[in-house]
């Protein structure tokens, strides 16, 4: 049985995912591999785009709507004394040279964008922040002339920058996502004992790698929504440990040999 097949019906058949405890081991990793990138289709796509528009929204407003600016001894220092606010295309950026803005504040004001302050380089990717302080910079000296070349590298890059960071991240995925399997295939093991069924971790964890497929694509559909599910780790081992328990109940159960007095 091919793994898109196997996929479609773990979407719905316990009876079937008891079945796979017995395909070979390899084929059962293929298949978290496989499982691992549906998940992450959301993030790459999201990732990419955000990133794209991103350098090009940001290198088209630095040119026209920013003032001269050089960040110089760890610290920005602009010609003008006010907070500047640019939102293009949901990205936005800001420049203060005033002290004022934090980046608790730029993150509250936009879920995608980057703002250069005072003392600090704050960049935002989805609600998530990365903070870069000026003092990295040693002696260097930085001003918009530099800042708009270094753009114009980055997105001639994006070719080569996307594809790395998108590797790292499915690598790292791949492996919580051995560790979740492990660690539910082992509580698994206080099921199939209550249920009197006769089965070793080594199929628990076959089991388990099929199991997680209904919610996984459950996440990655409201991922491409945007939408945030409350409780969502619980929700994700409740439904895994629901199909897992109807997959252990459609083994038979050991035949009880009769014992003559």
């Amino acid at each position: 049985m091919n793994i898109f097949k196997q996929f479609y019906l773990s979407l719905f058949s316990p009876k079937d995912i008891a079945k796979f405890r017995f395909q070979g081991i390899g084929k059962t990793i293929l298949y978290v591999f496989f499982l691992t990138l549906i998940s992450l289709l959301p993030s790459f796509i999201y990732f990419g785009k955000s990133i794209s528009e991103g350098l090009e929204s940001s290198l088209s407003t630095l040119q026209s709507d920013f003032p001269n600016f050089e960040i110089k001894d760890g610290t920005l220092h602009t010609d003008t004394n006010k907070t500047i606010e640019n939102r293009k295309n949901d990205f936005t950026l800001f420049l203060d040279g005033t002290g004022t803005m934090t980046e608790q504040d730029v993150a509250n004001q936009s879920s995608n964008g980057f703002a250069l302050l005072k003392t600090q380089f704050v960049m935002v990717a989805q609600g998530s922040i990365q903070t870069y302080p000026y003092s990295m910079l040693d002696t260097l000296i930085i001003s918009k002339d530099d800042i708009e070349n270094f753009l114009i590298s980055m997105k001639s890059m994006l070719f080569i920058f996307l594809p790395v960071i998108g590797l790292t991240t499915y690598v790292f995925n791949v492996g919580i996502e051995f560790i979740e399997i492990s660690f539910l295939a082992f509580i698994g093991l206080l099921f199939k004992n209550s249920m009197g069924r006769n089965i070793t971790y080594r199929h628990l964890w076959r089991l388990v790698a099929y199991s997680v497929t209904l919610p996984t694509v459950f996440f990655t559909v409201m991922a491409f929504l945007k939408t945030n599910v409350v409780g969502g780790f619980m929700l994700n081992w409740f439904v895994t440990f629901v199909i897992l328990i109807l997959s252990i109940r459609e083994i038979p159960k050991p035949k009880q040999r009769n014992i003559q007095q």
